[in-house]
């Protein structure tokens, strides 16, 4: 059974999405239950720097006791630390703060970097010098990909238990990825998610290096049969033809 994000702190996205739904009516928690609270106190925590339990109730209009509850959670998921502070005679207070562990929980603009290095590339030697990149990003992820295939498979491995392993590899990059044997015996690696979908969809130089890649791990013989940059829901490559 999969745990809710409120369960688990790091998981908490840091942007309201379609899973958590708003409630009408009054709510006890003014930044929307436990984990809404957490994510407020990261971006606080981002916004202001290191700030102590009581500092962080006020400026978010919650209990102090709330407040506690959940930084504690988050010191627990390494996403929060705590140091303490002495401020004149009696006991230190302690003050809270992100850790670097809590950057992939910000904003990020990956897309806009990636599109705009290309652009950037593309002006400087034009589409061929494009093609060139994607080139040699496939011959580095191929040597990785056959070092990880030796390390994991034997030698004399079959197809699919190949196109298995390429699958979780991509699955593990974003892709959503399986390999399946469909009813005509037919194996397939299926992708329905395209994890790099605005720079794919502005130069076909990226799909067509993964087509090149697969290609290299698997054999001649593979094909796509179904496309997402061409408006279809997932993309699909027919690996060889049916097994035994």
């Amino acid at each position: 059974m999969r745990e809710s994000n409120a369960d688990h702190p790091a998981s908490v996205p840091l942007h309201p999405s379609a899973e958590e739904p708003h409630r009408a009516g009054p709510s006890p928690d003014p930044v929307g239950g436990s984990s809404g609270l957490r994510r407020a106190l990261l971006m606080r925590l981002r916004h202001d720097g290191p700030s102590s339990p009581e500092e962080l109730a006020t400026a978010l209009g919650v209990s102090r006791t709330g407040v506690l509850q959940q930084l504690h959670a988050l010191e627990t998921a390494g996403l929060v630390s705590r140091q303490a502070v002495r401020h004149g005679v009696g006991r230190p207070r302690h003050v809270y703060d992100v850790t670097d562990a809590a950057q992939d929980l910000f904003p990020t603009n990956y897309d806009g970097l990636a599109s705009g290095l290309l652009a950037a590339i593309r002006a400087i030697g034009g589409e061929e010098l494009v093609d060139g990149v994607f080139d040699e990003r496939r011959r580095i992820t191929r040597d990785r990909i056959r070092q990880r295939m030796a390390d994991r498979l034997a030698p004399e491995a079959r197809l699919v238990d190949r196109a298995r392993e390429l699958a979780v590899i991509q699955d593990e990059q974003g892709y959503l990825a399986e390999a399946v044997i469909g009813a005509d015996g037919v194996i397939r690696l299926i992708e329905r998610n395209c994890a790099i979908h605005r720079v794919a969809a502005d130069n076909g130089a990226a799909c067509q290096a993964e087509l090149d890649l697969f290609r290299e791990i698997l054999g001649p013989d593979v094909e796509r049969e179904t496309h997402i940059a061409a408006g279809d829901r997932c993309c699909t490559y027919r690996i060889g033809g049916a097994t035994d």
